[in-house]
């Protein structure tokens, strides 16, 4: 039998400003997955949304979102100011955090984070300033090392998911892993590269994120109970 699905446009306020985004809810949800994507995407990557699919069907909500308001992803793309402030990002993301907490959701739930690139970064980065509220986060392809002054401070069990043939990113994922003091993993997927674009890779990615985050968040230990 198919999962009914709930879809919702949202407008999360930041400030004076507001972040347009996607509130997925599937009938049997369990835990609800903020999506913090990497520089120069936006909450429209077919590669974070084919992910979040896959969520679904394990009765995961998701919240997709973009961490820059248009006039900063206008500027953006001629600056490349913003895409490597790992701060600014995190805080979007506690905001979007906070405000899902205001939400009716149709019940009791809790927060996982799944990160790409330096999107990655701010998911650990806003982990370990709430302890209290994020359960697990799944890093694709992510650039932990950005967050290297936090990590010893991350409680929430972390999956760090690397392309076998993404070499340098694979480095930088082995020193932020040994940083690390929670719960953890590191995959490689075989032969994928940095954008998981070969058959299979993308699939396993969201394989390995779906059974981590239906592991690791549990409505029994909500936030929203």
């Amino acid at each position: 039998m198919k999962t009914e699905i709930h879809v919702t446009d949202v407008s999360i306020p930041i400030g004076q400003q507001r972040l347009g985004g996607e509130l997925i809810l599937p009938g049997d949800l369990t835990a609800v997955v903020l999506f913090a994507h990497g520089s120069g995407s936006s909450r429209h990557s077919p590669r974070n949304q084919y992910v979040a699919q896959v969520l679904h069907e394990a009765g995961l909500g998701t919240l997709l979102f973009d961490l820059l308001t248009e006039e900063e992803e206008r500027e953006e793309y001629y600056t490349r100011h913003l895409r490597f402030n790992i701060d600014l990002l995190a805080q979007r993301l506690v905001s979007a955090t906070e405000w899902l907490e205001t939400q009716d959701l149709p019940a009791p739930s809790r927060i996982g984070y799944f990160g790409s690139s330096t999107g990655a970064a701010a998911a650990l980065v806003a982990a370990a300033q709430q302890s209290d509220r994020v359960g697990a986060v799944v890093s694709r392809g992510g650039r932990p090392d950005l967050a290297a002054a936090v990590l010893e401070r991350v409680l929430a069990p972390t999956l760090l998911i690397v392309g076998g043939d993404d070499v340098p990113v694979i480095e930088l994922n082995e020193e932020a892993y040994a940083q690390l003091r929670c719960k953890k993993e590191l995959r490689l997927i075989p032969d994928a590269t940095h954008l998981f674009e070969e058959p299979g890779a993308l699939e396993k990615v969201a394989q390995l994120a779906s059974e981590w985050f239906t592991k690791h968040l549990s409505a029994t230990k909500s936030r929203f109970s």
